[in-house]
């Protein structure tokens, strides 16, 4: 990250710092990033933090806001113009796999808020997060039911799960192999199983 400007206004600090934290997030336990480590990776003091910023708390809560809102406008525009439920399905799945290619802090903090037991502000955004992804994507597989592309009998909610659950299983694995490389194929095989799982038979 190139060293921020000591002169940044408010929003922009706000912008920067935000963007740090995700970076910082791909390298380490996202825990463990305290207000010291996010000063350094800007090159600026933590006082400079402290004027915009309560807290870590509150850093965190800025961090999960910017994913909500990014990660559901990239859903909301991979689903629009789509002709069929399947193709806004693939299009939402490979949508969110290439904004965690680009972002791979991301996922990391997400679990981290998860399994905080302290009800935070940010653990909120991410809870409500999940929660309108997951009605959108009910919503796209109800629809997809009735213009009989899914089997009758889909459950759309498991279903829904499910498709968040491959990603979250792509997500760890990549974790675990310290590399996003091959995630994209490794989608779109996943993709493939889960068409399989749902489409009318």
């Amino acid at each position: 990250m190139q060293p921020a400007s000591k002169y940044l206004p408010a929003d922009e600090r706000r912008a920067v710092t935000v963007e740090a934290v995700i970076e910082l997030a791909a390298q380490q336990n996202p825990s463990e990033i305290t207000t010291a480590a996010i000063a350094k990776h800007m090159s600026v003091t933590q006082g400079s933090l402290f004027r915009h910023f309560a807290n870590k708390d509150a850093i965190l809560e800025s961090v999960m806001s910017w994913v909500a809102k990014r990660l559901m406008a990239r859903v909301d525009k991979a689903m629009q113009g789509q002709t069929t439920a399947l193709a806004a399905l693939q299009a939402t799945f490979m949508t969110h796999i290439q904004f965690i290619s680009e972002h791979p802090g991301v996922p990391r903090l997400l679990f981290s808020e998860l399994q905080r037991k302290e009800n935070t502000a940010a653990k909120k955004l991410v809870t409500t997060l999940l929660s309108q992804y997951q009605q959108r994507l009910e919503q796209t597989l109800e629809l997809g039911k009735q213009e009989r592309e899914f089997y009758a009998q889909l459950d759309v909610e498991a279903a829904a799960l499910l498709f968040i659950g491959n990603i979250q299983g792509l997500v760890v694995q990549s974790i675990l192999l310290g590399s996003n490389r091959t995630i994209k194929q490794a989608a779109a095989d996943s993709f493939v199983l889960y068409q399989r799982a749902i489409e009318a038979r």
